[in-house]
C-alpha cells in the first residue's frame, strides 16, 4: 500500500517551489485532487490525480469583508458558524471565489442592539475595520423596527425635535413609518438600549428590529442566514 504525503509536498514535487508557495497554491483554490478542488496544505495524498488549475498563482488570498444577515436571537460566535460556502447568496455579484481562507481571522465592528438581527459586518480587511471603528460616530445606522403599543400624538414631530425623558433627553433622531406595525430609524452609532428608549418616550414597545443599511452599505434583500461579500464599488 503506498504510503500518504501532505498534499504541499506532492506539489512541491510537482512543480519544484517551495513549501510556502505550495501552501498559497493550495489555500487560494487552484490545487485539484481527482478533479476536486483541495484547499489544505496537510490533505493526505497516495496516487491521486493531483494537479493545478490554469491562471494558477502562488499569491495570498485577497482579505475579504463579509455582510451577514444575522438571525434575531443569536450570539456572534453563533453567527459566525454560519458563515460557509453553501450558506452564500445565489444572487450575491461579486466576483470572488469563496474560498475557505475567507471564512478565517474575522473581525467585527459596529454591533448590532441587544436583540437585534440584520446587517453584520465581518472583514478580514484591517483598513474597513479601522474605517468602522474610527468613523463609528459619523456613520448613520438604519434600523427597521417592530413595535406594539399606541403612539403618543405627535409622537413622530417629538422623535425628531428630541424628546425629554427621566434623567435627561434623547436627541433629535430621522424616524418614519414604515407600514402600521414598523418604524423606520436612522441614527449614528447607537448605543445599546437607545431606540428601545425612543419607542418607550412616545408610547411604544419594541417587538423586534433589523439593521438594514451601515453608511451608504444596505443589507438589501440579503435573506436571513445568509451572507454576500462586500463589493468592490460599495463604500460604507
Amino acid at each position: 500500500m503506498t504510503e500518504s504525503i501532505r498534499l504541499s509536498k506532492r506539489i512541491i514535487e510537482l512543480t519544484g517551489c517551495s513549501r510556502r508557495e505550495a501552501e498559497l497554491y493550495i489555500e487560494g483554490g487552484w490545487v485539484t485532487v481527482d478533479g476536486e478542488v483541495v484547499e489544505l496544505p496537510q490533505f493526505p495524498v497516495t496516487d491521486q490525480a493531483v494537479a493545478l488549475l490554469p491562471g494558477a498563482a502562488p499569491e495570498p488570498l485577497e482579505p475579504c469583508t463579509l455582510l451577514l444577515n444575522q438571525p434575531a436571537g443569536l450570539r456572534l460566535e453563533q453567527a459566525q458558524r454560519l458563515l460557509s460556502p453553501e450558506s452564500r447568496w445565489s444572487e450575491d455579484r461579486a466576483e470572488v471565489r469563496v474560498r475557505r481562507g475567507h471564512f478565517f481571522r474575522l473581525d467585527t465592528a459596529l454591533p448590532l442592539q441587544p436583540g437585534a438581527s440584520g446587517l453584520l459586518v465581518l472583514t478580514q480587511d484591517w483598513r474597513t475595520l479601522r474605517k468602522l471603528n474610527e468613523d463609528a460616530r459619523k456613520l448613520e445606522q438604519e434600523y427597521v423596527v417592530e413595535v406594539g403599543g399606541t403612539l403618543v400624538d405627535g409622537g413622530l414631530d417629538k422623535l425628531k425635535r428630541g424628546v425629554r425623558v427621566k434623567g435627561g433627553e434623547l436627541p433629535p433622531v430621522k424616524a418614519s413609518w414604515q407600514n402600521e406595525t414598523h418604524l423606520r430609524f436612522a441614527l449614528k452609532n447607537p448605543r445599546a438600549g437607545l431606540i428601545a428608549e425612543y419607542c418607550q418616550a412616545v408610547g411604544l414597545k419594541v417587538l423586534g428590529m433589523k439593521r438594514i443599511r451601515i453608511g451608504g452599505v444596505p443589507m438589501g434583500k440579503l435573506p436571513g442566514g445568509q451572507w454576500r461579500y462586500l463589493g468592490q464599488a460599495e463604500r460604507f
